[in-house]
């Protein structure tokens, strides 16, 4: 072999070496995104004034300020949490809260208001509440009196055996299916209780779901509360949505039922894409904000009662790279790849220490990237976790 054939072959050795060097260092890194990283901050929120005993959380919303305003249930409070309640105290320990708890960046209550206990809430960049119940209702929180109030059917939903339910099986049946056929699927209106609402104000919209049949996506116009559109699962129109129970049904590892199952939150992403999280079917649904249908997300498909796709946030990069799913049930939070739904991480357990959960059910994040959340069942208080990367 000559010295120029010799040079050759290391001139093509050195180049092969350097490009596979280089497909390396383009290629990992893309195949190697990992979950965010956050650890628990002791130091928020401060105690809450006045012996409140917070109730269980059932909405939780970061304003423009970065505070986080709490909607929380006072009746969760058991008897021996409300000693200090009322003009004759047993006790030094509790009293209970007003149902709306404003909480600055530094975990101080810098405002506070009572509203009928519900679920779901947002905030506008004005200051103006929004709380869902069995309907949504606009608050002053400077007053806390109400605004305005989204329409809704005048009667509530049948309900099954026990505390004023029917517990006759057949007479039961019979009033959901009069009931339904009187208010059909596209009634556009309230129908069920609220679960979740989001503010889009730059398209002066208000997205809502309500648990009616399992769980419907509403848009009503942010000024003056009209109704403008909804779907159902898989992004069909509402009037499609069946009324029979068996397509509401989710087994768990099962096939997908082909409508929500129940317990249905949202959120949307600074990219237009709207994110549905079924809860009950471990799944969460994206759409365009017309409805259009373009993927699902499964995520814990062996979860049962309770599901584990609770509440909705989105990292705070532009980009939003990143979904952060609250799980009820299995008391962590899912970090995934919004793009495709990836799981990459979770983090938590069950447990009544700083930094566990014992009923995870709310979930937001402010601009920081600190994620906040709020718990249910023996859980009952607000936490923040604060990025370590």
């Amino acid at each position: 072999m000559t010295k120029i054939d010799r040079r050759l072959r290391t001139l093509a050795l050195v180049l092969s070496v350097g490009l596979s060097l280089l497909i390396f260092y383009v290629v990992v890194p893309a195949q190697a995104q990992t979950a965010p990283g956050f650890r628990f901050d002791p130091d928020w929120p401060k105690p809450l004034p006045n012996k409140w005993k917070m109730g269980g959380v059932t909405g939780l919303a970061v304003d423009k300020d970065d505070n986080v305003w709490v909607l929380n249930r006072p009746n969760d409070t058991t008897a021996t949490e409300d000693n200090a309640t009322g003009p004759n105290p047993t006790a030094a320990c509790c009293v209970r809260p007003p149902a709306m708890i404003h909480i600055d960046k530094a975990g101080n209550v810098i405002g506070s208001f009572d509203a009928p206990q519900g679920h779901g809430m947002d905030v506008d960049s004005q200051g103006f509440v929004y709380i869902g119940s069995n309907t949504v209702r606009k608050y002053d929180p400077k007053s806390g009196q109400m605004v305005k109030e989204v329409a809704r059917v005048p009667e509530a939903q049948p309900q099954g055996g026990g505390r004023g339910g029917n517990a006759d099986p057949a007479a039961r049946a019979a009033a959901v299916a009069a009931f339904r056929a009187k208010y059909p699927p596209e009634t556009p209106m309230i129908v069920g209780g609220l679960e979740e609402i989001r503010l889009d104000e730059p398209a002066r919209e208000m997205y809502v779901a309500d648990s009616y049949l399992g769980g419907r996506v509403l848009v009503f116009d942010l000024d003056t509360f009209a109704f403008k559109r909804g779907w159902g699962a898989y992004g069909k129109p509402l009037a499609q949505i069946s009324t029979n129970d068996a397509d509401h049904a989710y087994t768990p590892n099962g096939p997908m039922p082909k409508e929500f199952a129940g317990h249905l939150t949202l959120n949307f992403s600074n990219d237009g894409l709207v994110y549905a999280a079924d809860r009950n079917a471990n799944r969460i649904h994206v759409t365009a904000k017309d409805g259009k249908y373009l993927k699902e997300f499964v995520v814990a498909p062996s979860t049962g009662e309770g599901g584990s796709t609770g509440g909705i946030a989105f990292s705070p990069d532009p980009q939003q790279r990143f979904l952060y799913i609250s799980d009820l049930t299995n008391n962590h939070i899912w970090f995934l790849n919004r793009e495709d739904g990836t799981v990459l991480g979770q983090m938590g357990s069950m447990g009544e220490n700083g930094g566990q959960w014992y009923g995870l059910h709310m979930i937001a994040v402010d601009s920081r990237g600190n994620i906040y959340t709020g718990e249910v069942f023996n859980g009952e208080r607000v936490q923040r976790f604060v990025p370590v990367n």
